[in-house]
Order: structure tokens, then C-alpha cells, then sequence
């Protein structure tokens, strides 16, 4: 009698190995509710804009005038690129150098976090709201913003490609409060 031996690949749990120690440690792991939904961060969004346009009004405005330009915001034009400039700086700027709060999340009480990271790293701050930013700032793009409607951590395309998500701050405190005690 011969007995048959089978053997399998050790490929399963060298995998699960490596996907381990590719993921690293997850930090700023809440439950569902924690995160903010669709319509607090699309207002936050709102009063955002409403600082940007009053900025590059500002900044923007009297060159404009004085040197004739043409208000045009496409990118072919020095108003448009500057535009997209102050745009884009303005979220960068704003989420790195305050705890991931722009003026618009503080008035909502919310702010990204990083589920990868103790703290938003310069990398982190520049793919969610550089990159990302400018690719779902399109009109069409726009609509990847509403996947934050049907994901459990309330996530957009931007904070996918960043490991990111925005949470209500007042109920982190609560949290943080309770545990204390």
C-alpha cells in the first residue's frame, strides 16, 4: 500500500504573514458613529469655500484689476492658476498646521484623522487634499465624494488613497472623557 500524501504550499500563511506586517499599527480606530457623515462635512465644505473665494478676492482681486487679467478660472489662465493655487493651499496648509481642521471643520466641530498615523504626516495632508482635491474638484469627479454616504467610516475617494476619515470631535472627547474614569 502506498499512502498518498498531498502536500500544499506553505503560499496561505506567508501571505497572512506579509499582509500583517505590511499594515502596521492602526491608530484612530472608532466605532461607526464617531465619523462624520456626507451632509456636516458637505457644509463644512461650503463654509470652506466661502473662505477661499474671500481669500483669493482679497489676494487676487486688485492684481486682476490693475493688471487687466482676465477672471477666467481655467487652468490656462494666470487667474485660474492662481486660483487653483490659493485652493489647493488653503486645505493643505490648514490641515497640516492645525490637527486637521480647516476653518469650515472647526465651526462643524470635525477633523480628519489618519487611521495609519498618530499624527497627519506631510505625505499624508498632500495626497488627501493635494491631490485628491484637484482630481475630485471636476464636476463630474464631485460624485466621488457621495461614496461617503454608503461606507462604514464614512470615507470619500481622497481618504481611501490616504487612509484617512473626519471625525466629530465632540464625541472623541466624550470618548476619551469616559475612559479616564
Amino acid at each position: 500500500m502506498t499512502k498518498e500524501i498531498t502536500h500544499r504550499p506553505a503560499v496561505g500563511p506567508v501571505q497572512q504573514l506579509l499582509k500583517k506586517s505590511k499594515q502596521g499599527p492602526v491608530f484612530n480606530h472608532y466605532p461607526d458613529y464617531f465619523y462624520s457623515g456626507f451632509w456636516i462635512r458637505f457644509f463644512a465644505y461650503l463654509i470652506d469655500l466661502l473662505c477661499i473665494s474671500a481669500i483669493t478676492g482679497i489676494l487676487l482681486g486688485l492684481p486682476a484689476n490693475l493688471l487687466c487679467w482676465n477672471k477666467s478660472t481655467d487652468l490656462i489662465s494666470i487667474y485660474g492658476i492662481s486660483a487653483l493655487v490659493i485652493y489647493l493651499a488653503y486645505f493643505i496648509l490648514l490641515t497640516k498646521l492645525n490637527q486637521g481642521q480647516t476653518i469650515g471643520k472647526m465651526i462643524f466641530g470635525i477633523r480628519v484623522v489618519c487611521f495609519t498615523e498618530v499624527a497627519l504626516s506631510w505625505k499624508t495632508v498632500l495626497v488627501r487634499e493635494g491631490a485628491c482635491r484637484f482630481i475630485l474638484r471636476g464636476s463630474f469627479f464631485m460624485l466621488g465624494y457621495l461614496v461617503t454616504i454608503f461606507t462604514p467610516n464614512k470615507q470619500h475617494l481622497g481618504d481611501y488613497f490616504s487612509d484617512t476619515s473626519v471625525v466629530t470631535i465632540n464625541l472623541v472627547t466624550a470618548r476619551e472623557d469616559f475612559s479616564e474614569v
